[in-house]
């Protein structure tokens, strides 16, 4: 384990690899309000299914396991777009720092009449 060489940044393959492929499709789907509509309606079907399945453990084990996998691939596709996002939020934050010294309402010419 400690004779295996560490591979910097520049060294890392820049080849998407099959799961990630799969991840980021799954996720773009996951992201469109007929995946929500679907998940929706798949809990309204789920809900009385105990009617039929009538054991409780299977009843559940059934929707945790479907949304388990969903959860997990949602946040698979999260981590990748993370640095971005949190790129461009360092960005408008920087932005608005300070903002209030240059639109301040209290200390402009109009409110001294």
């Amino acid at each position: 384990m400690g004779d295996t060489p560490v591979l910097m940044p520049s060294e890392v393959s820049e080849r998407v690899g099959f799961f990630d492929r799969f991840a980021g499709y799954a996720a773009h789907i996951a992201s469109r309000a007929v995946f929500f509509t679907f998940c929706v309606g798949l809990i309204l079907l789920w809900a009385p299914s105990i009617l039929i399945i009538r054991d409780i453990d299977t009843w559940q084990l059934i929707i945790n396991t479907a949304t388990t996998i969903i959860t997990f691939l949602m946040v698979h596709i999260a981590d990748n777009h993370r640095d971005r996002d949190l790129d461009t939020d360092v960005i408008e934050l920087r932005k608005a720092v300070g903002l209030e010294e240059h639109e301040s309402t209290s200390h402009n010419s109009l409110s001294k009449t």
